[in-house]
């Protein structure tokens, strides 16, 4: 039920990934983030865990390869799990269960993975590697557009009702984390967001780190 991408950008350092679903509140259960780290996508009758596990591993200085295999052995449902894992260098690993769901296909390209289950058809996450590694723009416009070129390649056989997209970097925050649930255009909003959020991004990690020097809201009251 779910179609997703992750990667990571050699000129910025900064990890990203952008998920959607038929079901309610994807992000929220599959895209797992880690400061300094690496991105762990957990989905198909979801086990939350297993990505929290797989960055976990990475914390502790296991591969990305091994990081996976660890967390495929350590669970007995893994037939039922479709998995997929990038470190801060852009290594990427990917698993798919016997028991997951409909069509489903993954892929991976220079510093990015992409999979999905109960899609359209098997060409999906190659589109959104295509996409990634061959449109400009920024970091988070290019994961954000790969996401939508899935969706332009058929996307999940059924409606698509929730979408998440998580730009992180070296910051113990993410830079945005943006999330639309149920709703039948669930990606054309998240974009719209992302267009008002983009161009404030800098403005507040300022506002953090350095409050004096921030710049104003420009909202009523602020002075």
């Amino acid at each position: 039920m779910t179609l997703s991408i992750a990667a990571w950008d050699e000129k910025t350092g900064q990890l990203g990934a952008a998920i959607a679903s038929s079901s309610i509140s994807v992000a929220s259960r599959c895209l797992h983030w880690r400061p300094r780290t690496g991105i762990a996508l957990s989905q198909n009758i979801t086990d939350p865990r297993l990505g929290q596990r797989m960055l976990s591993l990475l914390s502790d200085g296991v591969t990305v390869h091994d990081a996976m295999k660890a967390t495929v052995t350590s669970t007995p449902y893994a037939a039922f799990r479709q998995l997929a894992l990038i470190d801060v260098k852009g290594t990427t690993s990917l698993f798919t269960g016997d028991g997951v769901l409909g069509c489903f296909s993954s892929a991976q390209g220079k510093h990015c993975v992409a999979a999905g289950n109960l899609l359209d058809n098997n060409s999906v996450p190659a589109a959104m590697i295509e996409s990634f590694e061959h449109s400009s723009g920024s970091f988070g416009l290019r994961v954000l557009n790969a996401l939508k070129a899935g969706i332009d390649a058929g996307g999940e056989a059924g409606p698509v009702h929730s979408a998440g997209l998580l730009i992180g970097g070296e910051l113990s925050w993410p830079l945005a984390e943006l999330r639309i649930d149920w709703d039948d255009d669930p990606i054309g909003k998240m974009s719209a967001a992302w267009e008002v959020y983009e161009p404030q991004i800098d403005d507040y990690i300022t506002r953090a780190i350095q409050p004096e020097e921030a710049p104003s809201y420009g909202v009523p009251g602020d002075l």
